[in-house]
């Protein structure tokens, strides 16, 4: 009886593996790619997005692998799709299979002179201003083929254009992210206060009170958007009033001069502005947290050598200069 099992299981296994190679035969890398964008998107739009393919061209892919593979591989469940069975059993030798294979030959075939490429990034001005004339510079130096293309969002759009392949590259603070998305810090900030030099008293500052009674201004990308400014006051029972919201950070300072308006800004946007306006900088009355800013992306752009390369030329534009705690 147990050499008759193990005689039956010996012939399944084989008969798997010839299974296995037939398959092969009728595959080639180019469909493997496609699969493995599929397995991983779950939807064919985003997968072509990924693979810079029409999505009739992955459509037709899709139905080429269910034939290969006798399997639907993805169904329609809800308003999404959800992967077969079989289809999760492939998810993770493909991954293992293509980053050998990918470790193979990625790192000697990139280029940054010879690379001719488009990076999509989103940030807001402030980050505009602190990291493009940097990166832009080393780029034009060092990567003269790599195009950029900038486009502003709020946090929450940026992640979802993540999440569809509209962007490769985020820049901003993203506190909380879904477990696809990598985040890596590009430099700590915190917030400073700045005015009108003239509005303020002979010491420069103002007391908690002289801060809650004057009109703020509110730098953000939609009006009615959380801040962790106001929810820091909330928490202690506090609020301020919000007199001008705009989307702006290099022009939130442009507005200061001559009124009695407060900017509570994250302190590198004041280089190299505040002074030459007249404006004073000073320390919030009220402790307020402060934070990372960093860039993220998707975990499929994890084995891409060039946006590896990329991050790094990010990173090293973002290494600040001395914080500013006042002009």
């Amino acid at each position: 009886m147990f050499l008759h099992s193990l005689f039956e299981w010996k012939f399944e296994s084989y008969t798997s593996i010839i299974r296995s190679m037939d398959e092969l035969r009728r595959i080639d890398l180019n469909l493997l790619l496609t699969l493995h964008a599929l397995l991983a998107e779950k939807h064919v739009t985003r997968a072509a997005l990924r693979l810079h393919k029409s999505q009739p061209a992955v459509s037709h892919a899709l139905a080429q692998l269910r034939d290969v593979f006798g399997d639907p591989l993805l169904i329609r469940r809800g308003a999404g799709m959800a992967l077969t069975p079989r289809a999760q059993e492939l998810s993770q030798p493909l991954e293992a299979a293509l980053g050998q294979l990918d470790a193979l030959l990625q790192e000697r075939a990139f280029d940054p002179r010879q690379t001719l490429r488009r990076f999509r990034l989103a940030m807001s001005d402030y980050a505009a201003h602190l990291l493009l004339p940097a990166l832009v510079a080393r780029l034009r130096d060092q990567a003269p083929g790599i195009d950029l293309a900038v486009c502003q969002a709020s946090r929450e759009s940026m992640l979802a254009q993540l999440a569809d392949g509209e962007i490769d590259l985020a820049l901003g603070v993203f506190p909380n992210t879904p477990s696809d998305i990598v985040r890596e810090t590009l430099f700590e900030e915190h917030f400073v206060c700045v005015a009108d030099q003239g509005s303020l008293p002979e010491c420069g500052k103002l007391s908690l009170d002289q801060w809650l009674a004057r009109p703020h201004v509110l730098v953000a990308t939609r009006p009615d958007t959380d801040n962790e400014i106001d929810a820091v006051l909330a928490s202690r029972g506090l609020r301020r009033r919000v007199a001008l919201v705009l989307p702006h950070w290099r022009a939130s300072t442009e507005v200061l001069a001559g009124t009695d308006l407060i900017l509570t800004v994250a302190s590198r946007t004041l280089e190299p502005v505040a002074r030459n306006q007249g404006l004073a900088g000073f320390m919030p009355p009220v402790e307020l947290p402060g934070f990372a800013f960093q860039q993220a992306w998707h975990t499929r752009r994890n084995a891409d050598s060039a946006h590896r390369w990329f991050r790094s030329m990010v990173m090293d534009c973002s290494r600040p200069r001395q914080p500013v705690a006042g002009p």
